[in-house]
C-alpha cells in the first residue's frame, strides 16, 4: 500500500533533492519545469500567497514518484476560490508526477488528498503530454482516486518532430514552406552581415554551466524592442515583475544543462531571439521575438529556420513551439498535442459549485466528466 509524505515548507524539500533527481531521471517527457530547482526559484518570487504542498509517495519504503502541488487563491465575483493546483501557473501546456509510475503516484496522491483535511475550494491539473484524447491518465488517476474531473480543451501546442535528418523534416513540408525555410538558410550563409548564434551549455557537473548573461542581455534588449515592451498582463521577458525571476531560472537552467538560447545577429546586433529549456532532446519553447527594425526581412522566421535545421544537426528529437495557431507554427508544426485542464469540485465547494454551473451555462466546459 502506497504512503505520502506532505512537505509544506520550500526549506524541507532540499533533504529530498537526491530523491527528486532520481525521480526525474526516470520521468517521460520531463521538462525543466519539474526540477526542484524551478519550484524552488519560482516559489521564491511567487510563492508568498500560495501554500506549497508537495506529496511524496512511497512503496515499501521507496520513493515511486513526487506530486508538487500549491494551493493558491483566485479572485472571482462571486469571491476568493482556493485551487489546489501545480506549481506551473501558465508557464507550461502540460505537466506530471515525478518518476516512472505516473498513473500509481498520481492515484495515491489523489487518495491522500481526499482523506486529508481541505484547504481547497477545487482541485485543478494540466494533463500530460502523451495523455489520450480527453486528457488521460491524468483523468483516469483522478478517479481512481476519488476524484471524478471535469475535463476542459486548453488549447493546442504546436509539435515539430525531428526524429529523421534535415532533409526528411523538408519533406514533409509543403512546397511553399520549403522554398521559405530554403531561402532563409541561404540568407544566413551568404550574407556576410546575418548571424546565427546557439548557446547550450552543458551542465556544471560536466564542467559547463556557463549563463552568457552577454547573450541573455541581448534577448531582453530585442524584446525591449519589439511589442513586449508595452505588455501590461503578460510575463514577457523584459517585463517589470518578471525580470528577476527571469535571470534566476537562467542562471538554473544553464547550471543543470537545460538552456537553449538562439540569437540572429545583423551586423553585429541582435535582432531576433528564440528561448527555450531543453532536456534529454526536448525543446520547450519559452519566448521568441524580433526587433521591429528586422521585419522587413522575416527575422523570426529567419531564425527559427536555422535554429530547426542545428537542431535536426544535433540530433534533438522534439521542439514544443507552445500553444497557439499562429500561421508560422500551423506552417512548421509536424503534429499538434491539445493540452486539457481537469477540475474536480466537491459538493460541499458551494462557491465554487456556483462558478462551474456558470460556466456551464455559458458552455465554457467542452467535455463534461463520465
Amino acid at each position: 500500500m502506497a504512503e505520502v509524505t506532505e512537505i509544506n515548507h520550500p526549506s524541507d524539500l532540499a533533504a529530498y533533492r537526491a530523491t527528486w533527481n532520481a525521480l526525474l531521471a526516470r520521468t517521460a517527457n520531463a521538462t525543466f519545469f519539474q526540477t526542484l530547482d524551478w519550484l524552488e526559484i519560482f516559489w521564491q518570487h511567487f510563492g508568498d500567497d500560495q501554500r506549497l504542498r508537495v506529496l511524496v509517495v512511497e512503496e515499501h519504503g521507496q520513493a515511486i514518484g513526487i506530486v508538487p502541488l500549491c494551493v493558491r487563491t483566485q479572485q472571482h465575483r462571486l469571491g476568493p476560490l482556493r485551487t489546489l493546483t501545480y506549481p506551473l501557473d501558465g508557464w507550461d501546456n502540460f505537466y506530471a508526477p515525478l518518476g516512472d509510475r505516473p498513473m500509481a503516484t498520481l492515484t495515491a496522491a489523489i487518495a491522500y488528498l481526499g482523506k486529508a483535511p481541505r484547504d481547497w475550494d477545487r482541485v485543478q491539473l494540466v494533463g500530460a503530454i502523451g495523455d489520450m484524447g480527453d486528457g488521460q491518465p491524468t483523468r483516469q488517476s483522478m478517479t481512481l482516486g476519488g476524484m471524478r474531473p471535469t475535463v476542459t480543451a486548453m488549447g493546442v501546442a504546436s509539435l515539430v518532430d525531428l526524429a529523421g535528418d534535415w532533409e526528411s523534416y523538408l519533406a514533409s513540408r509543403s512546397a511553399k514552406t520549403r522554398h521559405m525555410l530554403r531561402r532563409h538558410l541561404r540568407e544566413v550563409q551568404q550574407s556576410s552581415g546575418v548571424e546565427y548564434l546557439r548557446h547550450r551549455p552543458q551542465s556544471r557537473q560536466q564542467g559547463d554551466g556557463q549563463p552568457r548573461w552577454d547573450l541573455f542581455d541581448q534577448c531582453q534588449q530585442v524584446a525591449e524592442q519589439s511589442w513586449q515592451s508595452h505588455s501590461v498582463g503578460g510575463n514577457t521577458l523584459c517585463h517589470p515583475r518578471y525580470r528577476d525571476f527571469y535571470r534566476d531560472a537562467h542562471a538554473a537552467a544553464a547550471r543543470l544543462g537545460m538552456l537553449d538560447l538562439n540569437l540572429l545577429l545583423l551586423d553585429g546586433q541582435a535582432v531576433a531571439f528564440n528561448y527555450n529549456y531543453l532536456h534529454r532532446g526536448r525543446l520547450t519553447g519559452l519566448r521568441m521575438g524580433f526587433a521591429p527594425q528586422a521585419s522587413q526581412f522575416s527575422a523570426g522566421m529567419l531564425l527559427m529556420a536555422a535554429m530547426l535545421r542545428d537542431s535536426c544537426e544535433r540530433g534533438d528529437a522534439l521542439v514544443d513551439l507552445g500553444a497557439g495557431n499562429q500561421p508560422f507554427k500551423c506552417r512548421l508544426r509536424t503534429d499538434e498535442q491539445m493540452s486539457h485542464q481537469l477540475t474536480y469540485t466537491p459538493l460541499s465547494a458551494v462557491r465554487c459549485q456556483a462558478l462551474r454551473l456558470a460556466r456551464w451555462v455559458r458552455g465554457e466546459t467542452s467535455v463534461a466528466s463520465k
